[in-house]
């Protein structure tokens, strides 16, 4: 997986302009997080690589975004296809109101994958690799809503695990978490981050430290600054890092 390519990318709502002239390129299995101030365009910006501010009526964008080379915002894009290989998770967790396995399995039984064995080791594989079989092992058939937050939301990774992606977009995932559940998911994201490539907003300052190899600051809209982590937070380039990420504004 080459990561993903941002090149020349504006979006609009409308009148209003929330991304303008975006370009950067998010290595592959990599952790690379999105950080800047409230309406900074982070989250706008996380959901042009599925294509889900396609849902938001009035919204046009133009420029690239190109995932192995392909350019996702053509209009010939298959968006099925696309969510496939570039899964979500988002701020609370969201089951579906069915049992933890058919969590895991609905993905591919839509996708028409209908052997009961070829299920049973997909939805074994995507739990292990979410860091959750050995909870639940035992309760396969309970109602997912039975589980805690923390639990729900590696759930939730799971299910997206099951479609084998590519890339995983994570919006504030730990927002609504525990310090220990949160600890759970950042651990869960660098592991990860060995197999796929991982794009997280955050407005957690330390997150992005303990989970990003790489970190965009976003702000009105613009890319203030790309680089390394480390370089972002300790020898930022640009005089509006420094002043987020030191806390003298945003």
């Amino acid at each position: 997986m080459d990561g993903v390519d941002v090149r020349n990318l504006n979006l609009w709502y409308g009148e209003k302009q929330a991304l303008e002239n975006i370009s950067l390129l998010v290595p592959g299995q990599n952790v690379t997080a999105l950080i800047g101030p409230s309406g900074c365009g982070k989250s706008t910006l996380l959901r042009c690589f599925n294509r889900m501010n396609d849902e938001i009526r009035g919204c046009r964008t133009d420029g690239q975004v190109l995932l192995d080379g392909a350019d996702i915002c053509s209009p010939g894009t298959d968006l099925i296809s696309l969510r496939r290989r570039v899964g979500m998770v988002f701020q609370k967790a969201n089951p579906f109101p069915f049992s933890i396995y058919e969590n895991v399995a609905y993905g591919c039984r839509c996708a028409g994958i209908r052997n009961p064995g070829l299920l049973d080791e997909i939805v074994e594989t995507s739990l292990r690799s979410a860091a959750l079989y050995n909870e639940v092992k035992d309760r396969m058939d309970r109602p997912a809503s039975q589980l805690s937050g923390g639990q729900q939301q590696r759930l939730c990774i799971a299910r997206a695990l099951a479609m084998r992606p590519e890339v995983i977009l994570f919006d504030e995932p730990c927002s609504a978490l525990d310090p220990i559940a949160t600890t759970k998911i950042e651990d869960l994201i660098k592991d990860l981050s060995r197999d796929y490539t991982i794009i997280i907003v955050t407005h957690n300052m330390q997150q992005a430290r303990r989970i990003a190899d790489m970190t965009a600051f976003l702000y009105m809209g613009t890319l203030v600054e790309f680089d390394e982590t480390k370089h972002i937070f300790e020898t930022p380039r640009m005089i509006e890092t420094e002043k987020y990420v030191t806390g003298r504004f945003g």
